[in-house]
């Protein structure tokens, strides 16, 4: 009963239930001797590192027969369940305790320790050079080994894992899930879209689509009860036709991302969701589809009905012919909106994710081009849409051609090329004189040894405040960026796809004396491109927060990454006029604390911008000692958190050599690396409690992901922003 874990027994009922599902697992494993062995104990475990596998099947084997019978299977996984802390700890001394042999030795020497600590490496996808793993297990045997007899007894260990509150009751087997039940039901909960905290975060979204919706129903009504006489059919048509005038004059709207971008440094953005404008821009273009599909089948009905009347004319004819009074330019509203009908269909089905990340983005790109088709046929099946279009569309015109003249005007070069781990691909680009842009824009980049045509999106990584050249970081994920990675690995022979064959002007230069990390390389060049922009989003309101909560996840962090070096320039301009542990407050500035979270499933992925975070960790040091204004969270996900037998040692030492050296040993960085996906209610809760201010969180990641966050972000009642362009 003094025991934490008593706390977590099952009940009766719950523990029936659990044996009978391990039961149920073991049969699903074990041969037909109804024995699990060690190979099949191995692939149920699914461990990376075979060492933790055979130790936990020699603990797990008590008669020491080579196989597991169900009954042994229930004793030790009984243990770990419904065990003390005691009965846990003296588990892990005995998977650390290499030299048991169905009992303990009683000491964990350094040999033992080293080779314990090299397997927790391998299990959490961690890679240390020999002599930092030395480092480590000097670390933990030096702090463990309280009476210096030059082993590590069961006592020691439990005094030294006592220290680390919250390990020895959390102790587990992670590897074991298999063998856990699986969760009950959750509890219906109030719909998330009922709370407050949900309409305080989507409350300009929701009172938009709520207007535009209002507006599609009192057009749709008005047209339909003016046609009401002519009939049912023609009632919904017209009032469908009506409703496609506004969204296909809107739909323009929403592609003006200049004015948008503008229009998000006005109060407007307080009011409008201009963060939203791609999903608007989707949500407008399947309603217009589905407004379109209403509005032909509308029509086809009624010319049905009037074949039928007739007896003379077949609904072909009405359909595919032009005839008096048929509506449209030349009468031939027919012809146009089955074409309108069909090209809307096309640029829907070659708009789906398959096509556009599947590496087919040219059939995207130009399908989607066919909205030029789509309003010029439009003004010639309906005489009215003029008057919807004629401002919007020479907006609409007007940024385009503006765009192709700043973007086509002066031919940029990329002037170098780092090649990073995990197929990263960094280009320094030439900056023009009038190119301004905020922390967290983005930009299109052309690059016509790659696609002459093909424009591609990626946030600028660098600074404003860096003069010369601006940075871009590109992952190669589609068939666009995979063919840019390529070429700059082989300048020398190329394997292009297309216009890559035409690159000639291809000119690279060796770098003289320049260091880079492994997996990396560097080169100078000049490779001719084009970029439009910068364009807006919505990183742009992190200067208007009071406690900015900063979130990426893998090549997510490129917004952050300008803004942190933008931030640091700031704080560097600024820091004569500040005292300590006052806000940072000048021109649009208003913040007092910044909490970035980078989360990354590769330790290597960390090198893409170790170097930039230890610049301002260490520009903090020295302007701010011993301030809290910008906080790292480093989290390596493929990593075994502390309270996972197979990395609790790893971890120990970790901390330890932490504090000694003020430094982790996985990214060099004063911030530790979590091993592990962080605890968002824990992470949330902390930001909370420094009340620092208004927090408002931004993201940039994944889509699953950010509903996670949003949801604690909810719960918080903090204001979201995720990138979307």
């Amino acid at each position: 009963p003094g025991d934490k874990a008593g706390c977590d027994a099952m009940s009766a009922g719950e523990d029936a239930a659990w044996l009978r599902w391990v039961a149920k697992q073991f049969e699903s494993i074990a041969g037909a001797d109804r024995q699990i062995h060690l190979e099949q104990f191995k692939a149920a475990l699914k461990v990376k590192e075979s060492f933790f596998a055979e130790r936990l099947f020699a603990l797990f084997d008590s008669d020491g027969s080579g196989t597991i019978s169900l009954e042994e299977l229930l004793s030790a996984l009984s243990l770990l369940v419904h065990g003390s802390e005691t009965d846990k700890l003296r588990f892990l001394f005995q998977v650390y305790d290499v030299d048991a042999r169905g009992g303990s030795s009683g000491a964990i020497d350094p040999a033992e320790l080293r080779l314990v600590l090299r397997a927790c490496l391998r299990e959490s996808a961690v890679s240390l050079p020999p002599p930092r793993l030395d480092d480590l297990a000097r670390a933990l045997f030096e702090a463990a080994d309280k009476d210096g007899s030059g082993s590590i007894t069961f006592e020691e260990l439990r005094a030294e894992l006592e220290a680390f509150p919250g390990v020895m009751e959390n102790l587990s087997i992670s590897a074991v899930s298999w063998l856990k039940p699986p969760p009950p039901p959750e509890r219906s909960r109030r719909p998330r879209y009922l709370t407050a905290a949900y309409w305080h975060n989507h409350g300009s979204q929701l009172a938009f689509l709520g207007g535009y919706t209002s507006l599609n129903l009192l057009l749709f009504t008005l047209a339909a009860l003016r046609h009401a006489g002519l009939g049912g059919w023609v009632a919904v048509a017209r009032g469908c036709g009506q409703c496609l005038n506004f969204n296909c004059a809107f739909i323009a709207v929403l592609m003006l991302r200049r004015c948008l971008s503008w229009l998000r440094a006005t109060p407007v953005a307080q009011v409008l969701p201009l963060d939203h404008s791609v999903g608007l821009h989707q949500l407008v273009g399947y309603v217009v589809l589905a407004l379109g599909a209403v509005h032909t089948g509308a029509h086809v009905a009624n010319f049905s009905r009037l074949a039928q009347q007739d007896g003379h004319r077949a609904l072909t004819e009405f359909l595919l012919t032009a005839r008096p009074g048929g509506g449209g330019l030349g009468s031939t509203a027919s012809q146009t909106g089955l074409a309108l009908q069909g090209l809307l269909a096309a640029m829907l089905a070659f708009s789906s994710p398959c096509v556009r990340r599947g590496g087919h983005f040219e059939v995207f790109y130009w399908s989607h081009l066919s909205y030029v088709s789509v309003w010029v046929l439009l003004l010639l099946h309906a005489p009215n849409f003029w008057k919807w279009f004629v401002v919007p569309g020479g907006l609409f015109v007007l940024e385009k051609a503006v765009g192709l003249v700043v973007s086509r005007a002066v031919g940029l070069h990329i002037v170098e090329v780092n090649l990073l781990p995990s197929k990263v691909t960094h280009l320094v680009v030439q900056r023009p004189r009038s190119f301004r842009f905020r922390p967290g824009d983005y930009v299109y980049l052309n690059v016509p040894a790659i696609a002459a045509y093909e424009w591609h999106p990626f946030t600028i990584s660098s600074a404003p405040e860096q003069q010369g050249t601006i940075w871009l970081h590109v992952r190669a994920r589609g068939q666009w960026t995979s063919r840019l990675h390529e070429y700059c690995g082989h300048p020398e022979v190329p394997q292009p796809c297309g216009n890559l064959q035409r690159a000639r002007w291809w000119r690279w230069a060796k770098v003289g004396e320049v260091s880079t990390g492994p997996g990396e390389s560097r080169r100078l060049c000049s490779i001719k491109c084009y970029i439009d922009g910068p364009y807006g989003t919505p990183t742009r309101r992190i200067f208007t927060s009071e406690h900015a909560v900063l979130i990426g996840a893998g090549i997510g962090i490129t917004p952050f990454a300008s803004i942190l070096q933008s931030i640091m320039y700031r704080l560097r301009k600024q820091s004569h006029d500040y005292k300590q542990g006052e806000s940072l407050r000048g021109e649009d500035m208003t913040l007092r604390k910044v909490d970035f979270i980078w989360i990354n499933r590769d330790q290597k992925h960390f090198e893409w911008f170790i170097s930039l975070l230890a610049k301002l960790e260490l520009e903090q040091a020295e302007q701010e000692p011993g301030g809290r204004f910008l906080e790292l969270h480093l989290y390596l996900t493929a990593a075994l958190g502390k309270s996972d037998v197979r990395a609790v040692g790893l971890q120990l030492a970790l901390d330890l050599l932490a504090a000694k050296e003020h430094k982790d040993s996985i990214t060099g960085l004063r911030a530790r690396t979590q091993p592990g996906r962080p605890d968002w209610s824990k992470v949330f809760g902390k930001v909370a409690e420094e009340r620092k201010g208004k927090v408002q969180v931004f993201f940039c990641g994944s889509p699953a992901l950010a509903k996670v966050i949003r949801a604690h972000c909810e719960r918080f009642g903090f204001r979201f922003f995720k990138e979307n362009f």
